[in-house]
Formats: C-alpha cells, sequence, structure tokens
C-alpha cells in the first residue's frame, strides 16, 4: 500500500511542480526572466529556448535586458518575442535587446487573476485524478487478496489525507500569485 501512497504523492509534487511553473511564466507587472520560457526561437532550424542562446537578466525592476552569445540571433530573437503573445515590444540597440514591462492595469490584473484560478482548478483537477487512480489500485490490490476490506478503507481515507493537503497546496500558490499580481 505503500507504493501506492508514494505514487501519488509522487504524482501530486509534479504537479504543483507544474502549476509553479505556470504561473512562474505569468507577467504580473515587474520582470521576470520566466516569461520568455514558452518563447522558442527558430535557431538554424531547431526552435530553441531564448535562455539557451542569451544570457538574460533583470536590470531594473521593469526592465529585462537579452544579450545573445551569437549576435547574429538579435534578430531571430527579436521576432520571435514580436510573434509571441507576451504583448511586449522589443527594443533593440544592436548589442542587446530590453523588454519595458509597462505597469498592469487593473482589468489586466483581474483577467491575469482569472488565468490564475483557471490553472488552479486545472491542478485540482489533475490531483482528483491522482486521487482516483490511487484508489482504482487499492482497490485492485483488494480484488487480488493483497489487501483486506479494512486496509482498503484505510487506504482510502489516506489518499484522500493526501489530496486534501495538495489541495490546500494549490489554493496556497494561487492566493499567493493573485496577491503578487494585486499588488501595485
Amino acid at each position: 500500500m505503500d507504493k501506492v501512497f508514494d505514487y501519488a504523492k509522487d504524482k501530486m509534487n509534479k504537479t504543483i511542480a507544474s502549476l509553479n511553473s505556470d504561473y512562474n511564466a505569468i507577467r504580473a507587472g515587474r520582470a521576470n526572466a520566466a516569461v520568455l520560457d514558452p518563447i522558442r526561437v527558430d535557431y538554424w532550424g531547431v526552435p530553441t529556448p531564448i535562455n539557451q542562446m542569451a544570457a538574460v537578466s533583470v536590470t531594473e525592476a521593469r526592465m529585462l535586458t537579452i544579450q545573445p552569445w551569437d549576435k547574429s540571433a538579435l534578430k531571430l530573437i527579436e521576432k520571435a518575442i514580436q510573434a509571441s503573445d507576451l504583448g511586449i515590444n522589443p527594443q533593440n540597440d544592436g548589442t542587446v535587446i530590453r523588454l519595458a514591462f509597462p505597469p498592469l492595469t487593473e482589468e489586466r490584473r483581474k483577467q491575469l487573476c482569472k488565468d490564475v484560478k483557471s490553472t488552479a482548478e486545472g491542478a485540482k483537477v489533475a490531483i482528483r485524478n491522482i486521487r482516483r487512480d490511487a484508489i482504482e489500485k487499492l482497490k485492485a490490490m483488494k480484488k487480488a487478496s493483497e489487501i483486506t476490506e479494512d486496509d482498503l478503507s484505510d487506504g482510502e481515507e489516506e489518499v484522500q489525507k493526501i489530496t486534501d493537503d495538495f489541495i490546500k497546496q494549490v489554493d496556497s500558490v494561487a492566493a499567493k500569485k493573485e496577491a503578487e499580481i494585486m499588488e501595485i
């Protein structure tokens, strides 16, 4: 039974890690290099992440600088940023690209909070699916006479406790991200 619990915890931890990764990519008014993670640059025919072809740094609270190691990639990076849904116009001075993050409007903040809640709900659904899979494994163990009816009942309760803990973590991470978005 411990294998089932470990399986569930491992999968749920990965869900939380994925949620954190998704939240890092959400632009919350201040410069964050993680917003560039989903953007791929067609570099010599290979879709390449920007952080693998340039030094990305936060120079000011609302400014990112991208300095490519290969100067010929400057235009490619600029085009990829413009084509993305980032909503920021890159400024190219010939050696580095600067991204100035404008302050978020109240309307945009509310939209981002809706996105945060939607992403959190997706993570909760994933966690509940993991719970369902774990309970099915316990039932299969019961059917194969590996555990007793009482063990099955106790196992289901334990899986539910684990699930509740991870749902609380999702709520906590989402609330923290919402607070970060709404602060001025």
